[in-house]
């Protein structure tokens, strides 16, 4: 990882608080999100890759209390409640809607939440996810075109397109929201 040699510049609006590449989850260097583009799906693969890659940062290196910890209240959400979400939707999205396949979700509404700084329930969450995940890929990188039409969900079915964009437009939000989870943890910013 390249030295930062750059000098810290205060944030007036919040004192105490600066800005500089020391408090990022990584160097721009070193950043494995962003690309050159072509093409509708490889735009918006890569796009959902870089939101997927950003929220695993924003939980990278932090314990099991820390991902359960609800530390902005009152809202009862937590980073590991926010993993747990995501998978859900990716599962419903991916496997029900576009796949059509029986795909219940893991984490019901009342349970997804409810979440205890238990080092089992965190790997849990994170293996649930990374199957999701693979499974979404995977969907996205075999699909005829961005034309193919939702299997599950309705009478209306969607194009592979428009869950892509919903799915983008999901894993920014949360983003957002693990931004301010992370720094009420432990201060990390950003990026």
């Amino acid at each position: 990882m390249a030295e930062n040699t750059e000098q810290r510049v205060p944030n007036l609006s919040t004192p105490g608080r600066t800005f500089g590449w020391w408090d990022m989850f990584v160097h721009p260097d070193d950043d494995p999100r962003g690309g050159s583009y072509k093409g509708e799906r490889d735009v918006l693969a890569g796009y959902l890759r870089d939101y997927r890659l950003t929220f695993r940062l924003k939980c990278d290196g932090l314990d099991a209390e820390q991902l359960a910890r609800r530390s902005v209240e009152p809202s009862t959400l937590s980073l590991l409640g926010l993993i747990r979400h995501l998978t859900d939707v990716e599962r419903s999205w991916f496997q029900r809607i576009m796949a059509g396949a029986d795909a219940p979700r893991f984490y019901p509404d009342e349970t997804e939440w409810e979440v205890e700084a238990d080092p089992a329930m965190v790997a849990k969450a994170w293996a649930d996810w990374e199957a999701a995940v693979a499974f979404s890929e995977e969907f996205v990188a075999t699909a005829e075109s961005m034309d193919v039409l939702a299997k599950g969900g309705g009478d209306d079915p969607g194009e592979l397109r428009e869950v892509m964009v919903h799915m983008i437009e999901e894993y920014s939000r949360h983003c957002g929201h693990a931004d301010l989870l992370r720094e009420r943890i432990d201060g990390r910013v950003g990026q």
